[in-house]
């Protein structure tokens, strides 16, 4: 299937990576029609068409579904049951099993270890007593997560020795988990890779990513040369995930950087935070390439424009120093229209260096 620029994409989640998404979409003379259950958000400013509506709201997600050509996500937490209602009448993509598998951290890891890649040791739990016995498995310390839904450091626990097990169970509010025991490693970096409806695969250099708070902070190409000796091994393995998934968009990949190789995170089926740099530091950006996968056309360059390429968050106040920005001019500056709130993510802004 080939969608031809002038028709309509559809995008569920109205965030800011469906804001650059519909900008990479409108460069491409595509029509952008949002879906999110709230009254606005960063793609509103954007986009064509904004349906507001729940994803249990079979009437609307049918009327969605007629209006556009193609339907793509900008996050994970879409039910299941949304994506099996639109695949029946509209192409997703990617589809729903890339969504499935990424959003719940033990399929995702026992994918990997399937395909030959290494994780983090691990178990699921659904109660404290599992709980209790992961611990007795695994060993302290650890990181007990939610095994969906958690982001940017939420819905996580660290375990050390002599920790209150069941304390750390109600705070991430008695869900099902995963136990993850601790990696250690040298540096964090993500593969993000684009692979098209004909199965052509292209990936993006390999940045390095530090956090501070449990959210990216910055993201760098070229990475150090402990990730460059990776990079190899790990988009290796990203594209036999992709392959498997039967993917098609951009998918990333985060891994850890150690002694002993690079040992798979976790994936997101979409556009990614750590790729934002592409924008201004490839030819072609994630955006624009998930947007030309999802519509059955060729994949765009992926090289650098520039030596070194850094981005950065703006983070919570971070964002009112947009003037002191403004005031060098090889800042790039993206403002996601949000207000601004402690912990949240308000643009990012990114230089191209020599």
């Amino acid at each position: 299937m080939i969608l031809a620029p002038g028709a309509t994409i559809g995008i569920l989640g109205g965030g800011q990576l469906g804001r650059m998404l519909a900008i990479a979409a409108a460069q491409l003379g595509y029509r952008t029609h949002i879906y999110a259950p709230e009254a606005s958000g960063p793609a509103t400013e954007v986009s064509a068409e904004w349906t507001r509506a729940g994803y249990d709201n079979q009437t609307a997600l049918t009327r969605f579904a007629a209006s556009v050509g193609v339907v793509t996500y900008e996050f994970e937490n879409v039910p299941a049951e949304a994506l099996e209602l639109l695949e029946g009448l509209v192409p997703v993509r990617p589809g729903r099993r890339s969504l499935e598998v990424s959003r719940f951290r033990p399929s995702e890891k026992t994918l990997v270890r399937e395909l030959g890649g290494r994780t983090a040791p691990f178990r699921a739990v659904e109660s404290l007593a599992e709980l209790r016995d992961a611990v007795a498995d695994i060993g302290v310390p650890a990181i007990l997560k939610t095994s969906s839904l958690g982001y940017d450091g939420k819905g996580q626990v660290r375990l050390g020795e002599g920790a209150d097990l069941y304390a750390a169970w109600q705070e991430i509010g008695g869900v099902a988990a995963t136990l993850e025991g601790f990696v250690r490693f040298e540096t964090e970096f993500s593969v993000i890779l684009c692979r098209g409806a004909d199965g052509a695969v292209v990936h993006w250099d390999t940045p390095e990513n530090r956090h501070r708070n449990g959210i990216l902070d910055r993201s760098m190409v070229p990475a150090p040369s402990i990730v460059l000796d990776q990079a190899e091994r790990a988009i290796a393995l990203a594209t036999k995930a992709a392959e498997a998934l039967g993917h098609i968009g951009v998918l990333t990949c985060e891994f850890f950087a150690t002694a002993d190789g690079p040992v798979f995170n976790e994936m997101a089926p979409r556009v990614h935070n750590s790729g934002h740099w592409t924008i201004e530091g490839a030819v072609t950006s994630q955006f624009e390439n998930h947007i030309r996968a999802i519509c059955g056309l060729p994949l765009g360059s992926t090289a650098r424009t520039g030596a070194r390429v850094e981005m950065r968050n703006l983070i919570g106040e971070d964002a009112n120093d947009w003037p002191g920005i403004l005031a060098d001019p090889a800042a790039k500056l993206h403002l996601y229209g949000k207000t601004v709130r402690a912990g949240r993510k308000m643009g990012h802004v990114t230089k191209i260096l020599p």
